[in-house]
């Protein structure tokens, strides 16, 4: 293309391009990893950092969460490697409420507000195999270690409602014969869409009902740093789930408090931080009352994102200051190395603003090659990094921590293609 080709200082740039391509495949390979790991690195955690605490504030409704294991079984069982034999105590404890328990244990339940408690059910008719059902060896085959012989939980509509009116969330209606699922782990909610696409029916304590919609209805009930809800089968009152159906009693409730101080110390209650605590005494009579607070969610959840959002800055930073070090000693030493070749420049008659451009331009091109090549490759590793993020981050949430990785890149990377420059120029002077 000669009139690029010959139109100013083109040829001379092009064949100094040319040279360094030839002579540093090796380091501007490494350099465009450690880009690519930069670009990755940033995006990706930054974008799970502020999906965190979005979800956080989604996920943590209220203050308190509690439930405990019903209807626990008379006969010897065998769990976790050992066999466990239940007191006639804990059998009858497990078949009242958690208020009941708190009752009978003399707590002050004035320490508490907004109290909704519901039971949670399951039926062993109805497993994810069973909700799957002719589609269940193909999902095998895709997701083999899902433990398919899990029960569903199922929750009455009028219990649902009632917490989702404590939560803030959308309350539903049912017919006789419908049901609704609730799912919010991404993964787990595309497998149940395809399911009930195909209007599966279900069958819950010998009745038969249909689907309300044909895919997942957003809600949950325990609370949770992000979205993890696998699954809940949410059926009509007089569905005919009998007492022994039972298998969780669940609490959500807010503390009676208006500052800090007086919620932490609710908190300590509730928890077993403090051995004084009510659930610790619990504990020492054979009551095992299960729970999770907003404050515990939140303090885990910040100093998670804090030490992500460290290790994200720290290596992407730590990489993108070695890339254009590297780039800018490499260039400084070539312009050192040729300012014979700007001489001739100026003999053929070349004046100083040409040849400024022409530096430019060279510098230009020496430092975008492994930024505009790692950008394309990090396009692909953020897609599988996402993919490993699945219910953690989404690709719609990445534009602020794109921004912000441009902004970052944007500044170091100029400020040493900048330093570069103005150092290349000073050294092509010399000889002037």
């Amino acid at each position: 293309m000669k009139k690029i080709y010959l139109k100013e200082t083109n040829m001379f740039v092009l064949r100094q391009i040319n040279n360094k391509i030839n002579t540093m495949v090796i380091s501007m390979s490494v350099i465009c990893l450690m880009l690519f790991m930069t670009i990755s690195i940033l995006s990706s955690s930054l974008s799970l950092r502020n999906m965190m605490q979005k979800d956080l504030n989604d996920m943590t409704p209220v203050d308190i969460n509690l439930y405990k294991t019903a209807n626990l079984p008379e006969k010897t069982v065998n769990a976790y490697g050992r066999e466990i034999t239940y007191t006639k105590e804990q059998i009858e404890d497990s078949k009242i409420t958690i208020q009941e328990i708190f009752k009978k244990n003399e707590l002050n339940t004035d320490v508490l507000k907004d109290v909704v408690e519901i039971p949670i059910y399951v039926n062993n008719d109805l497993t994810w195999e069973n909700f799957f059902g002719n589609s269940f060896e193909k999902i095998k085959e895709q997701y083999p270690m899902l433990v398919y012989g899990t029960p569903e939980e199922i929750v009455k509509i009028s219990d649902y409602n009632r917490l989702a009116n404590l939560y803030g969330m959308k309350q539903y209606e049912l017919k006789d014969d419908e049901y609704i699922v609730l799912c919010e782990l991404d993964s787990m909610k595309k497998l149940r869409n395809e399911v009930m696409e195909k209007g599966r029916p279900l069958t819950i304590a010998g009745k038969e009902y249909k689907s309300k919609y044909q895919d997942c209805q957003e809600g949950f009930i325990v609370m949770s740093s992000n979205h993890t809800n696998t699954g809940i089968i949410v059926v009509p009152d007089n569905c005919p789930l009998e007492e022994e159906n039972k298998e969780l009693t669940f609490l959500a409730a807010n503390f009676n408090a208006t500052t800090e101080e007086e919620k932490q110390e609710i908190h300590r209650m509730f928890t077993n931080e403090d051995s004084s605590s009510f659930i610790q005494k619990l504990e020492e009579q054979g009551i095992t009352i299960d729970g999770m607070s907003k404050i515990s969610i939140v303090e885990s959840s910040i100093g998670l994102a804090t030490i992500i959002t460290f290790i994200a800055i720290y290596l992407g930073i730590i990489f993108l200051i070695a890339s254009s070090a590297i780039l800018a000693l490499k260039q400084l030493t070539e312009s050192s190395d040729n300012r014979q070749r700007y001489l001739i420049l100026r003999k053929i008659g070349c004046d100083e603003k040409m040849i400024n451009k022409a530096l430019f331009r060279q510098i230009g091109i020496f430092f975008a090659m492994p930024l505009i090549l790692a950008i394309i490759h990090s396009i692909f590793g953020i897609q599988f990094v996402l993919s490993m993020m699945a219910g953690l981050a989404k690709a719609e949430d990445l534009l602020p921590s794109i921004v912000t990785t441009v902004a970052i890149i944007g500044v170091v990377y100029g400020a040493y293609f900048l330093a570069t420059y103005l150092g290349s120029k000073n050294i092509i002077k010399e000889e002037n």
